[in-house]
């Protein structure tokens, strides 16, 4: 159903999209699900692959944004929090409800906290998570036993979604192509079509496995290519001024043993005023975020020493087990999207984190900003936006109650093959047939050689990188593990590709290159 070649061929047989979107990260592919739902013609191009770049890289939550509710964005709170509970209902697979406590350590703080957080109830309406409540400092203590004691008098607990971003994306771009697009992955867009009225009406892209070149027409081109944005922009537009100023994120991952118990911790301010979370995440702990501000971005952004520095401090200043670099078993950048300010202002917290759809003279249009959390709203404000332009005829959206692809209502979290919903029957099928794929990949890990070879065949992986770092996320679980098992994993894409000794020779050393990075020295 997801076979490459079948959907290359689609570009073969179909001349006139009604919509091409540029981007596979969690806006794009929104976009597309959207678009095909309603009944478009849809076809999606991705230069490397679904989610690579930040839709893979995000704190793993699916959240109002406490920290917009302190700065009084109550319509973005709002939105997100809706977005959240249908999150929770499409793809319960993948979206769960995390409890999270805030330690407070001075009698103020707790009654702030609790406060802000019963109107961060309120505002959920009846899509709450659960309610907020005050927690006394013994109750605070036996459910984080690695919290420090002196001086704290209580917590917060309020209840927000915890997910697998890469596999969400993934999910999603199986839904696309069930719903009828055309979602293709390593195919780069080199340029923008015009007419003679000087409009975009398609692109011109190359596959990058073959280097074969598309000439493909379409009635509206999205760009939805998050910190990419500006040179799409300036395809269209060679003097296009800059519209994005990236923020890095980055994020530790540590033992399960530095947060042994089911809540996260979130740490309300910082001493820069940024919010850092602990959570609990495939039996591992997610410790993030920063907010640096840069000047330049790349598929493959670096950690800075300064923003490890900071994570490490603020960590060890509220765990009793200390943190300290020999504890990272990975180490993840992302960069974030923002609308660049008009004033130059350098603060990330007044850059507008809401999303927002420009429309250029020659008709591109572009979506921009916002956050994984509001990823459908953004989609169905894109596509009115379209449809308001008199791009395609007006038709419904559909994707409130659409169930993403592998969504179950029951979820068995203690084995870790939940995340696969209802594909699960598949991959015990795989093992069934083949006893040996059932073998773990690496005596420290749960995964299996079986998740290897369904991401090739039903995930659309296409590489090494594709199956560690976004079907199965040793990449960003235990970086050197991941390194130790690219021969194995090679050997096994080879087999499932039909590719040479060559190949798999390339792959294993592209992967060592970039994993190496997730490696903190």
């Amino acid at each position: 159903m997801f076979k490459r070649k079948a959907l290359v061929d689609q570009l073969n047989t179909t001349k006139n999209w009604d919509v091409i979107i540029i981007g596979g990260g969690a806006t794009g592919l929104g976009v597309a699900l959207d678009c095909a739902t309603r009944g478009y013609k849809t076809l999606l191009l991705e230069q490397v692959d679904f989610a690579k770049g930040t839709s893979s890289r995000s704190t793993k939550l699916v959240h109002g944004g406490v920290r917009y509710l302190a700065q009084g964005n109550i319509d973005l709170v709002r939105e997100a929090l809706y977005e959240r509970g249908l999150m929770l209902k499409n793809a319960s697979h993948l979206v769960s409800n995390q409890s999270f406590i805030i330690p407070n350590y001075r009698w103020w703080d707790n009654f702030f906290y609790t406060v802000g957080m019963k109107v961060y109830d309120f505002l959920a309406g009846k899509l709450s998570f659960g309610k907020s409540t005050r927690i006394k400092k013994k109750e605070t203590i036996s459910r984080l036993s690695t919290l420090k004691t002196d001086k704290l008098k209580g917590g917060v607990v309020y209840h927000d979604g915890q997910f697998d971003d890469s596999r969400l994306a993934v999910n999603i771009a199986q839904s696309c192509i069930e719903n009828g697009a055309t979602v293709l992955n390593h195919f780069k867009v080199k340029n923008l079509q015009k007419n003679e009225k000087g409009l975009v009406d398609g692109v011109v892209a190359i596959d990058t496995e073959t280097s074969v070149e598309y000439t493909l027409n379409a009635k509206v081109v999205v760009n939805a290519t998050g910190v990419f944005s500006d040179e799409v922009l300036q395809m269209d537009n060679v003097s296009a001024e800059n519209s994005i100023r990236p923020s890095q994120g980055i994020h530790l991952v540590f033992d399960k043993s530095f947060l042994p118990g089911n809540d996260a911790i979130m740490i309300p301010k910082t001493d820069d005023g940024r919010v850092l979370f602990l959570v609990p995440w495939h039996n591992r702990v997610v410790v993030g975020t920063t907010d640096t501000l840069l000047d330049s971005h790349s598929l493959e952004p670096k950690p800075l020493d300064k923003e490890i520095d900071f994570v490490l401090e603020t960590a060890n200043r509220y765990l009793n087990k200390k943190v300290s670099k020999d504890d990272v078993l990975s180490i993840f950048a992302g960069l974030r999207p923002l609308a660049a300010p008009k004033d130059k202002s350098e603060k990330t917290k007044e850059i507008s984190r809401s999303h927002k759809i420009i429309v250029s003279d020659s008709e591109l249009v572009t979506i921009t900003g916002g956050k994984w959390t509001t990823y459908r709203r953004m989609a169905q404000d894109t596509v009115n936006k379209i449809i308001e332009l008199r791009k395609l005829p007006n038709a419904e959206c559909k994707t409130h109650n659409l169930l993403i692809h592998g969504s179950n209502g029951k979820v068995d979290r203690a084995n870790h093959l939940y995340i696969y919903g209802t594909d699960q029957k598949g991959i015990a099928q795989l093992i069934e047939e083949n006893p040996e794929l059932g073998e773990l990949l690496h005596p420290r890990l749960e995964f299996t050689k079986a998740e290897v070879v369904w991401a090739v065949r039903h995930e659309m992986a296409r590489s090494i990188e594709d199956v560690l770092a976004r079907r199965v996320r040793i990449l960003f679980l235990d970086a050197k593990a991941a390194i130790e098992i690219a021969p194995l994993v090679g050997e096994l894409v080879r087999v499932e590709l039909n590719e040479t000794e060559d190949w798999r020779a390339k792959q294993i050393s592209e992967f060592i290159q970039i994993a190496d990075q997730y490696i903190l020295k």
